[in-house]
């Protein structure tokens, strides 16, 4: 299955390459053929790398599905403001041009925080890239008040972010949300309390690999007061 967000790509690279196989049929020319032998290289790219295949989110109604497919990088405590307001768990995943970069729902719930922020194009597995690149950050609170955040972060060669989700939405864990064209990062942020269920070097799958469990029944009182409303800000 291709990847909905990059089925024009797909499509319109494949023509392109037809259209110069066609050409190449009647004018001999070696240029030509270096160019018709790199569309064709290029096509097939795209045709892995927009790949979606099918994934079974585990029925666990505690666990921090990752939102990505990758390899863990980084673990790590950090304060994040914008909505936690405190000290929390940070894993950092980091997409090479060959993983699946469809990106998915790490938990069930509705989305009460969207923000995107235009930035830089560091390389994705730097510390820096976290804050300072483009990305888009969404806050999703589950049924039992307990949260999770998310950022689908830019680097050097991926210029392009998708995002499906807004402020209001209900999502279900393991939903496709978006992706990042060619190569990025995906850093995901929860309580501390939670148990971590994967160390760095791992790989992981997004919609199927538990990132962390949930220890807690949550809070659900205390999570409406303390969710900053922040205006939807729009993708371009």
């Amino acid at each position: 299955m291709i990847a909905k967000d990059g089925l024009a790509l797909v499509i319109g690279s494949l023509v392109i390459f037809l259209i110069f196989l066609i050409i190449r049929l009647y004018v001999q020319q070696p240029v030509l053929t270096v160019i018709t032998v790199l569309l064709g290289v290029f096509s097939v790219f795209n045709l892995y790398f927009f790949r979606d295949p099918h994934r079974e989110p585990p029925q666990n109604p505690n666990a921090i599905l990752s939102p990505a497919d990758g390899k863990i990088i980084k673990i790590t405590e950090v304060y994040e403001p914008r909505f936690f307001d405190e000290k929390v768990r940070m894993v950092s995943i980091f997409l090479s041009v060959f993983d699946v970069h469809v990106n998915r729902v790490p938990i069930s719930g509705k989305v009460r925080y969207f923000h995107y922020q235009p930035g830089k194009f560091l390389a994705a597995f730097k510390d820096k890239a976290s804050e300072e690149n483009e990305h888009t950050a969404i806050g999703i609170v589950d049924p039992r008040g307990r949260r999770v955040l998310f950022k689908q972060i830019a680097g050097i060669v991926a210029r392009r972010i998708v995002c499906n989700l807004r402020e209001g939405h209900t999502v279900q864990a393991g939903d496709r949300m978006g992706m990042i064209r060619y190569g990025s990062r995906v850093d995901i942020f929860f309580d501390l309390n939670a148990r971590v269920m994967v160390s760095p070097g791992q790989r992981v799958r997004a919609g199927e690999t538990v990132i962390a469990q949930f220890t807690d029944e949550g809070d659900q009182e205390k999570v409406e007061a303390n969710v900053v409303d922040t205006p939807v800000e729009e993708v371009y």
